[in-house]
């Protein structure tokens, strides 16, 4: 997975940028998805696995996708074709939400409690975490029945265990210390 990603930063970066320049991110946003879509079909995935040339490949791409993507889009399908990248689309469009959401401002979170959070809760949490990040926050909340009682937030880098397995865990390491 980390080659495709070598692979698709330098195609990320640059479809970025020209939707930014062209004030059209999310537009490329939703091209982009379709189209890994698309390219993680199993029957694209063997097509694209045969030896075709570039051409047919991106005009076999550009028909299946259709209306979907824009003369922008389809220039830039046929750039991925000619240098054998078509795989690479689901990584591009990973690389690409991640510039996204840094030019935006905004992290996901993902909280993790052993019950299901009320709305009223979640919006307090949204208000106290982009105080502390000091971003857009876009909350994914999880249910996990082990995690007993209290939250464990992560966002990026930043882990928050709030949880009572990971205050006893911090309790037992100081007493053995």
């Amino acid at each position: 997975m980390s080659e495709l990603t070598t692979v698709a930063r330098p195609y990320a970066k640059a479809a970025f940028d020209f939707a930014v320049e062209s004030g059209a991110v999310t537009q490329w946003h939703e091209m982009l998805e379709f189209a890994a879509q698309v390219a993680s079909n199993e029957d694209i995935k063997a097509y694209l696995a045969g030896s075709h040339s570039p051409e047919v490949t991106s005009d076999l791409f550009v028909k299946v996708c259709g209306e979907q993507l824009n003369e922008q889009g389809q220039n830039f399908i046929k750039v991925l074709a000619e240098n054998g990248r078509l795989v690479a689309l689901p990584a591009v469009v990973d690389l690409f939400e991640e510039q996204k959401a840094l030019y935006e401002n905004e992290i996901e979170v993902d909280v993790t409690s052993a019950t299901e959070i009320s709305e009223a809760h979640q919006s307090s949490l949204v208000v106290s975490l982009e105080k502390r990040l000091a971003r857009k926050i876009k909350l994914n909340c999880n249910i996990d029945s082990s995690v007993v009682s209290g939250l464990l937030i992560k966002a990026g880098d930043t882990v928050i265990d709030a949880t009572i397995r990971g205050k006893l865990e911090r309790l037992s390491h100081t007493l053995q210390s």
